[in-house]
């Protein structure tokens, strides 16, 4: 990984979207997480502001791509209920470089930014699942499933 200032989120535009939905984690991981195709679709069908799709670049390169999502409940004081990572796909050849962790903080930025305490993400057990990694960030399992998936949560101070 380069230094930190070389990285950076992109939106996805016209001029990136080749790149975006180009990139492709390792084969044994393609069971747990969607290819980047299906979650910019599945952004286009959520409410404006709730899918948050970027592109993560290092210098002129696009490394892996992040889908987060913000306010899909609201508590009853107006505060966010779940924001979180949604999608994290890292390309096969840039993993292990911190490019992972560079996503979840800069989610857990724009978290904090827009009031959120919490950062939820979910994953597939397995062999080659991300379970790790995101244990070793500091997620905790709250002892849910989504749609199959393990619930993990950070709390963001």
């Amino acid at each position: 990984m380069t230094t930190a200032s070389a990285l950076r989120l992109e939106e996805i535009t016209p001029a990136n979207f080749d790149a975006a939905t180009g990139l492709r984690v390792r084969p044994e991981q393609e069971y747990a997480v969607a290819p980047v195709m299906k979650s910019l679709a599945e952004a286009y069908v959520h409410p404006s502001g709730v899918a948050w799709p970027r592109l993560i670049v290092d210098g002129d390169r696009p490394v892996g791509f992040l889908m987060a999502f913000f306010g899909i409940d609201w508590r009853a004081d107006g505060t966010l209920f779940r924001s979180g990572l949604w999608r994290l796909n890292i390309a096969a050849g840039e993993q292990g470089r911190g490019y992972g962790r560079f996503a979840v903080d800069s989610v857990a930025a724009e978290i904090r930014r827009r009031g959120g305490k919490e950062l939820y993400v979910t994953w597939h057990r397995g062999p080659h699942g991300p379970e790790g990694f995101y244990l070793g960030l500091g997620f905790r399992t709250t002892g849910e499933e989504s749609e199959g998936e393990v619930v993990g949560v950070l709390d963001l101070p």
